[in-house]
């Protein structure tokens, strides 16, 4: 199997339709050229460990269409550490109407963002060399965004302590994580209480497996305002 064969495209298109999402024949199209930019990109600039077509298709693809369920349509959603534009990308795929941000400290992968951006003809979505930290100190920037979402970035505290200042008072962080500690999520809920009422913090975590390979994963969903999920 190559990547844009029919038979990728299958798998993305029916492994999609096994977690309960759509993706149309033109969508998985874009992701195939997705897939080709990143590889070859990835010979000289190391963008991602994960390169065999099928666990491409689900380790990157597949995965990064999960939070996809939580997103509002037309909410401007911010992705931390994007990499090789993952999960912003495929959001933004998935929802046109999305305005997606996508920021890396690493300017190496900020130039090949930009260049797929190009290359798929995406509209209202741009990629920034800024920590997360910098941009939140950009005045138009604090508070902006409705979702920010980042993938196995850093401990949930950590991404927290991040986002929160780029997040609106009633957004939703989404942290795309494998299994972990109830210290973990102990020290996230501490930090989110900070200044809040404990009672009315919300951390929901969303079990789910990847189709082909069978690997579970998970998605906590985080609003420090309280708002129910």
């Amino acid at each position: 199997m190559e990547i844009g064969s029919p038979e990728w495209l299958a798998l993305i298109e029916s492994g999609a339709a096994a977690m309960g999402l759509s993706v149309s024949p033109s969508q998985a199209r874009l992701f195939a050229r997705h897939a080709e930019v990143l590889l070859d990109w990835n010979k000289a600039t190391n963008l991602t460990a994960i390169t065999t077509p099928e666990a491409v298709a689900v380790k990157h693809f597949l995965d990064a269409l999960m939070p996809s369920r939580h997103i509002p349509s037309g909410s401007v959603t911010l992705d931390i550490g994007s990499g090789g534009g993952f999960p912003g990308i495929p959001l933004k795929i998935m929802d046109p109407s999305l305005s997606v941000t996508l920021i890396d400290t690493v300017r190496k992968k900020v130039s090949f963002l930009n260049y797929l951006i190009r290359v798929l003809g995406l509209q209202d979505i741009s990629a920034h060399h800024i920590r997360a930290e910098a941009l939140a100190m950009q005045h138009p920037m604090a508070g902006a965004f409705d979702v920010i979402v980042c993938r196995a970035l850093t401990a949930l505290d950590g991404f927290i302590r991040m986002a929160r200042p780029l997040l609106k008072s009633d957004g939703l962080l989404i942290a795309m994580k494998g299994e972990i500690s109830e210290k973990e999520i102990i020290a996230a809920e501490a930090l989110i209480a900070d200044g809040n009422d404990a009672g009315n913090i919300f951390i929901d975590v969303v079990h789910y497996t990847l189709p082909v390979l069978a690997l579970p994963r998970r998605l906590y969903l985080i609003r420090p305002s309280g708002v129910p999920l």
